[in-house]
């Protein structure tokens, strides 16, 4: 075209290489300010996607790195926990064992201690209720073994003492607490009144009676038994009366121990049976089976329950419509009936243990339970407050019934049993002082139980999780290690809750069963500790893999600058290089355009 400029060769190459400088200067000044030679894939199609790759690689892994670093932290989450669990179990055991303790010292004696102080008393006829001038105040012991089989006992004082089921101790004018003290510590089982060789007594010594320090009377069994005291005033003209012996039972500070019961044939007793135990438990019940006797079961009437010799049954008369009732009463609180027949029949053993753990009122302080093992129905307390447990039966006609759980009910071979006679008149019962260690045993399963719920509370209610993941309350926790997800660890989730650990609530009421809470508690020890230990091991194993996955990841993004990143010193020195070359450019584009400039000077 004749508009088109005209340049001439040598202008056009400078121009060119002009051109070429300068897109080299903006190549290399976008590699300084990028730091990198690499910035698309025009400039090398092969780094750019080889180091794309590994960065791709890199970021993935940084994002599974964020995933292990919250494993991480739900392990030690969970670890947190299990040093609360394993401290909190401690304490649990702790308790087993200070009931284990309680219980043996509870179960080696019956006592009973009065709560008046009667240090200095020289004259018991001082005491407000004893007046010997006129009345005989008598003091009734009888004992059993440690198996609730009755003992003959007697007084070593008189040479014309013999060995008998009952011991009575009179008092006599003038007589001294002291002197009540000595003539109980006289007491001995099977007595002789000497011994004919050395004149003294063998030693075999049944009761121990004292005033502890704060001067209140204090009288155990020594030989691990239960006993009981009747306390009787007679007059020549009246006889006795509950005001009476009431008045007396509280002259020796006895007045809260002792209790108003029918003797079964139509007169009350002051009185109070003591054992050697924290819970009333039953002989052991039989029942006659081809003619063998076998342990009784849950399912077996009262009615068929016998002795172990299959002799001697130890409920009878029991008959519907007779309105045949077992009464119990705690604390000297209202008497609760326990009917002994369900309108179609005699009841079960084990109908006879709901009725009392059904029953409201005694349901908060006391509960059956019947122990397979033994054959024995077990009534203990689950109350600090309860210290004593009044049993007893009652009939429109007649019924006994034995369960040995006191003195009345000992011997049912021997005629030794709770029997009734016709109306509430004739009721027989019995108070029943159940062992010292009754009342710690009852507030050491509250605090053993409030443990237990710390427990599942603590498991349960998120503190040992993290965000959402409890490994303490079942919950698994998988761990990915690689992008491809085919290297991993799964740390498997625990049921740590009290029931989770196999810890069920606390019954301190014998030895078999504290033993059995301790056991349940070195097996929950060993579960957490051994959950511990795979806890252990799984952190470091995650920990080892996070270390190497910050390794792999500076590797792949070493690899990938190595294949991108500029030289900052040689696009530098590159740049510099240009410059001084744009500027020879333009002198020699300058120099090839003087021709043409020479044309002007013709004009």
């Amino acid at each position: 075209m004749t508009s088109d400029v005209v340049l001439t060769a040598a202008l056009r190459n400078n121009l060119l290489s002009l051109q070429n400088t300068q897109s080299a200067i903006d190549k290399t000044q976008l590699n300084l300010a990028t730091g990198r030679t690499v910035n698309s894939a025009l400039d090398s199609p092969q780094n750019f996607f080889a180091a794309q790759a590994l960065n791709n690689r890199a970021s993935d892994l940084t994002r599974l790195l964020d995933s292990i670093g919250q494993s991480i932290q739900t392990i030690k989450a969970a670890d947190n926990g299990v040093t609360a669990l394993t401290s909190l179990v401690e304490q649990a055991d702790s308790i087993a064992n200070s009931a284990r303790d309680a219980l043996a010292q509870g179960q080696a004696e019956a006592k009973i201690t009065g709560d008046r102080d009667l240090r200095g008393v020289d004259d018991l006829t001082t005491l407000s209720g004893i007046d010997v001038t006129t009345n005989t105040y008598t003091l009734t012991f009888s004992l059993t073994d440690a198996d609730g089989e009755s003992l003959n006992i007697g007084a070593y004082s008189s040479a014309a003492a013999s060995a008998t089921a009952t011991t009575t101790i009179t008092l006599a004018a003038n007589d001294s607490i002291e002197d009540l003290v000595n003539s109980i510590n006289d007491i001995h089982i099977d007595a002789t009144p000497y011994d004919n060789t050395a004149n003294i007594a063998n030693g075999n010594q049944a009761f121990e009676a004292k005033l502890n320090e704060s001067g209140q009377l204090e009288i155990r069994s020594l030989n691990g038994g239960n006993f009981n005291i009747d306390f009787v005033e007679t007059t020549t003209a009246a006889g006795a009366d509950d005001t009476t012996n009431l008045a007396f039972a509280s002259a020796l500070g006895f007045g809260d121990v002792a209790d108003v019961v029918s003797d079964g044939a139509g007169t009350n007793n002051v009185e109070v049976s003591a054992v050697a135990d924290v819970a009333l438990r039953s002989f052991q019940l039989y029942r006659t089976v081809s003619g063998n006797q076998v342990a009784a079961l849950r399912s077996t009437t009262l009615d068929n329950i016998v002795d172990d010799t299959g002799a001697t049954n130890y409920f009878a008369n029991i008959a519907t419509g007779d309105n045949d009732v077992y009464q119990i009463a705690v604390n000297g609180g209202t008497r609760v009936n326990i009917a002994l027949d369900n309108g179609t029949g005699v009841v079960t053993v084990q109908e006879f243990i709901d009725g009392i753990n059904d029953n409201d009122t005694l349901n908060q302080l006391i509960q059956a339970d019947f122990d397979d093992d033994t054959g024995q129905v077990i009534i203990r307390s689950i109350d600090s407050s309860v210290e004593s447990i009044e049993v007893g039966v009652q009939s429109t006609t007649s019924v006994t019934a034995s369960f040995g759980f006191g003195l009345k009910d000992s011997d049912p071979a021997g005629g030794t049993t709770l029997t009734a006679g016709a109306g509430a008149a004739n009721a027989e019962r019995e108070n029943i002082r159940i062992g010292a260690a009754a009342a710690q045993l009852a507030e050491l399963e509250i605090e053993y139980d409030s443990v237990r719920n710390q427990i599942t509370e603590l498991v349960t209610n998120g503190d040992t999780g993290y965000r959402g993941t409890n490994l303490l309350n079942g919950d698994d926790l998988l761990t990915v290690f690689n992008e491809f997800r085919t290297s991993s660890l799964t740390t498997s989730g625990v049921e740590f809750t009290a029931d989770g650990l196999g810890l069920t609530e606390a019954n301190f009421s014998r030895d078999n069963t504290v033993d059995g809470a301790l056991a349940e508690v070195r097996s929950a020890l060993e579960s957490i500790r051994a959950f511990g230990t795979t806890l252990a091991n799984d952190l470091t194993v995650i920990q080892t893999r996070e270390t190497f996955t910050q390794n792999t990841i500076n590797t792949l993004t070493e690899g990938a600058d190595k294949l991108t990143i500029a030289d900052q010193n040689a696009e530098g020195a590159k740049l510099l290089a240009l410059q001084t070359r744009q500027q020879l450019g333009v002198t020699s584009l300058a120099l090839a355009s003087q021709s043409q400039q020479s044309i002007l000077r013709l004009f």
